[in-house]
């Protein structure tokens, strides 16, 4: 006997649970979840924005980064090659005598002097764009 009225009070349990809520409940619970459900859907947008803007900023700041080390390369290669060209133009007004090898060599000193300022000015135009 027991058994059985401990069965039917499942019984009277699980059909509680299964009823029909009022028409006022469930256009209620609707319009919560409708709230609900906008409100993560703006919450995840902003984090979303948030997101992009970071990646962003990080892709502009690798961008400069990655010109400018362009720009000090482009200048040292520059540079290097003005000092290579400048020791070989020496190298060859040891040739010379005299006043020919001054002229030489201060012709290829003021070479090197203009090869320098025009790297410096490339790389400063390319710094500054």
């Amino acid at each position: 006997m027991r058994s059985m009225i401990a069965a039917a009070a499942v019984g009277l349990a699980l059909v509680g649970c299964n009823r029909a809520e009022s028409p006022a409940e469930v256009q209620e619970d609707v319009a919560d979840a409708r709230q609900e459900a906008a409100e993560n859907v703006t919450e995840e947008r902003l984090e979303a924005q948030a997101d992009i803007a970071s990646q962003t900023n990080d892709m502009y700041a690798a961008s400069a980064d990655v010109a400018e080390a362009r720009s000090k390369g482009n200048y040292e290669v520059a540079i290097a090659k003005a000092e290579g060209d400048h020791k070989i133009a020496i190298e060859q007004c040891e040739a010379l005598a005299g006043d020919a090898q001054k002229a030489c060599k201060d012709a290829a000193d003021a070479q090197l002097s203009q090869a320098k300022a025009d790297a410096k000015a490339i790389r400063e135009r390319t710094e500054r764009s």
